[in-house]
């Protein structure tokens, strides 16, 4: 095993996760690709880029807020403005930053209403430091923004350009550091899973499962448990991405998906059960789900492309779905880090014909799906797997090569009760021709 998974502490007698080398390498990289950029300057609200560069983090309530910025310029360090709270925390804990953290407050999402002037305010801070540098005439690459604040932006003369593309192609390709912790957060999923798997039984329903996975990562220091996607029954097909209050039954399939981050690194985790026995048809459709995600995990490794990957997949229209467009993530394959989905995404719907190359530092998970025959149940499954120098190392563990039965512990007269069986069993010989000569002795047959 390539990969070391270290504990959550830091020691003195053995090299760990190095949180200096990673603030530094993370904001390496940016500045690498920003001089080679036609930006003076890089804006930026996603506040997993604002993290990204400034290594700041103020809970992840924030995520959705686009409520703090960050500015890189050209040949200098980045200037955070954050709640003046945080800031203030900031000078006096992240010396990284020093004065460079500072108070400042954007729009929130649309709360602080026009006249109250924070687009304005927000824009003359900008501009005040791209002129201190002389960066002013220089086109400003911004990742995400509310109008208002690009208007006004536009509005003191500067120039707007994406900046979003710069901050995916810095992120692509994950640190030593990134990769332990991405791994680290993986382990934290494979434990979830243990636990969920010796829970799982009839009249468990789909909410508790997310409340226990969710205890668990938060108990081995999780710090934000961002979904539990719980499928079960008659809901798996087709997949609705949320989880309900539905209880499980006996022979129900139920897949999950388990999104949490550990120092900001993700996960997603598909895994895929059974409650209590399996039909034939499920297994059919887990056994064609996971053939596909092997083929496609066989492919990994330096050189080759995410138009080879894709390649392996089924067409939209094989599994019940008129084109790629509606079958998109379900056979699907999507770089992970500091956000669930980061580059390089491989898909039938886009990689065929914009294909990108598979490079030593990659990370990014593999999933794919099955309907079965029944017309009701599916199998979902994915693996994250890391890209090494020679090929690749799969770091989600928990077993999921062959369909794994929850809560088998049926027993009949004759023993165990099998864990491959149907809802409805077909009737035995007996059966058939008592009902035969029942219907010969009583002369009964339709009649219409």
């Amino acid at each position: 095993m390539a990969l070391k998974t270290y504990g959550a502490m830091a020691v003195d007698w053995e090299n760990r996760i190095d949180f200096e080398r990673l603030r530094n390498e993370r904001l390496a990289r940016a500045k690498a690709l920003l001089a080679k950029s036609e930006m003076g300057a890089l804006l930026c609200f996603d506040m997993n880029n604002v993290r990204y560069l400034t290594a700041t983090h103020i809970g992840t309530w924030a995520q959705d807020k686009i409520s703090r910025f960050a500015l890189l310029p050209q040949n200098d360090e980045p200037i955070l403005w954050d709640f003046g709270s945080a800031a203030r925390h900031h000078q006096q804990n992240c010396p990284w930053l020093g004065e460079r953290s500072r108070p400042g407050i954007p729009l929130l999402r649309g709360a602080m209403s026009p006249e109250m002037g924070r687009a304005e305010n927000v824009a003359k801070k900008i501009k005040l430091e791209l002129e201190m540098r002389g960066l002013l005439k220089q086109p400003l690459g911004i990742d995400v923004v509310e109008p208002p604040i690009l208007f006004a932006l536009q509005k003191e003369g500067i120039t707007i350009v994406d900046g979003q593309q710069l901050m995916s192609d810095a992120r692509v390709i994950k640190t030593q550091d990134e990769i332990s912790l991405l791994n680290h957060s993986a382990m934290m999923v494979d434990a979830a899973y243990d636990e969920l798997y010796r829970a799982m039984k009839p009249g468990m329903s789909e909410n508790q499962a997310v409340g226990l996975a969710s205890k668990v990562l938060y108990d081995l220091g999780s710090e934000y448990v961002e979904a539990v996607n719980a499928i079960s029954g008659e809901r798996c097909n087709p997949h609705p991405h949320v989880f309900s209050d539905r209880v499980l039954r006996p022979g129900d399939p139920v897949y999950y998906d388990i999104l949490h981050s550990y120092m900001g690194y993700r996960t997603c985790y598909y895994r895929c059960f059974t409650i209590g026995y399996a039909s034939h048809a499920m297994i059919d459709a887990y056994k064609r789900c996971r053939d596909y995600l092997d083929a496609s995990i066989s492919l990994i490794q330096p050189g080759r492309t995410t138009a080879e990957i894709a390649s392996v997949w089924p067409k939209a229209e094989e599994f019940g779905f008129p084109d790629e467009e509606a079958a998109f993530a379900l056979q699907f394959g999507h770089g992970i880090g500091l956000a669930i989905w980061e580059k390089p995404v491989i898909s039938r719907m886009v990689s065929l014909e914009h294909s990108h190359e598979i490079k030593p530092g990659m990370v990014f998970a593999l999933e794919t799906f099955w309907p079965s025959k029944d017309g009701w149940s599916a199998a979902r499954i994915e693996e994250e797997i890391v890209v090494t120098e020679t090929g690749h190392e799969v770091i989600t563990r928990f077993p999921a090569e062959k369909l794994m039965v929850a809560g088998a512990h049926y027993h009949t007269v004759e023993g165990p009760l099998a864990t491959t069986r149907e809802n409805e069993a077909a009737p035995s010989k007996h059966v058939v021709k008592m009902v035969e000569a029942s219907a010969k002795r009583e002369g009964v047959a339709a009649t219409d």
